[in-house]
């Protein structure tokens, strides 16, 4: 019987020691799992948002840049990477002036947005005008947005526009342009026609007053844009 008690005695040592030894290690792992659960946490929290510093910065510079411009309609607008051939690419000044006139534009209904619908007017303009002349006084002038991916969508323009001298300009966000066109979707290219179509011609909706000051912004826009491609040739 005093052999039996003392196996029993022990049995319950060991039992005890056991439970203590359990207790002791599930309050371990839970710190380690608490303790895991915050790095894994802080590792997400910084993995989140997979653009590195530098391209944060850069968003962050554009961004403010868009805000400072004033237009409403382009405040927070990120840009992307440009195309090599987006030559000549308009300055901050020019770029406002197209905006502007681009806006005009729609409101006068001499505006055609998009590729199709520009390439389409593009080889239907009068080619048989004289080079002086309609270099001088184009019938039309191309806006083509450089944030374009991929590039082939918008890289046979500048010569199909070249082929009927029709004289074109690149800006830098096709956000900006849609929004400046009157459409909440991004847009590639515009064509700022200087006339309106033969159907749209007796149009009640345009006043005279708007065609009048789209006729001073057109002539405006068409300056700059010889500028900027003369100055290539040089």
């Amino acid at each position: 019987m005093a052999k039996e008690k003392q196996v029993k005695d022990k049995k319950e040592k060991k039992e005890k020691r056991s439970e203590s030894d359990g207790i002791k290690k599930s309050k371990k792992d839970k710190k380690e799992k608490k303790t895991s659960e915050h790095v894994t946490e802080a590792l997400i929290a910084s993995i989140s948002d997979d653009k590195p510093v530098e391209s944060k910065l850069v968003v962050k510079a554009e961004t403010a840049a868009a805000d400072e411009s004033g237009d409403e309609e382009t405040k927070g607008v990120i840009r992307g990477a440009l195309v090599p051939f987006a030559v000549p690419l308009a300055d901050d000044k020019v770029t406002k002036k197209l905006f502007k006139t681009v806006k005009k534009a729609a409101k006068n209904k001499t505006l055609k947005r998009g590729v199709k619908e520009v390439v389409k007017a593009v080889r239907k303009s009068n080619t048989n005008l004289p080079a002086s002349s309609s270099v001088t006084d184009p019938a039309a002038v191309v806006v083509i947005a450089a944030d374009i991916s991929p590039m082939d969508v918008i890289s046979h323009i500048p010569v199909l526009c070249e082929d009927h001298n029709i004289p074109y300009i690149f800006v830098t966000s096709r956000a900006e342009l849609g929004a400046a066109g009157n459409t909440k979707r991004p847009t590639s290219v515009v064509m700022l026609c200087r006339d309106r179509p033969a159907a749209k011609k007796a149009d009640p909706s345009v006043k005279a007053d708007d065609e009048a000051d789209f006729k001073d912004a057109y002539e405006g826009v068409v300056k700059a844009v010889l500028k900027a491609q003369s100055s290539l040739t040089r």
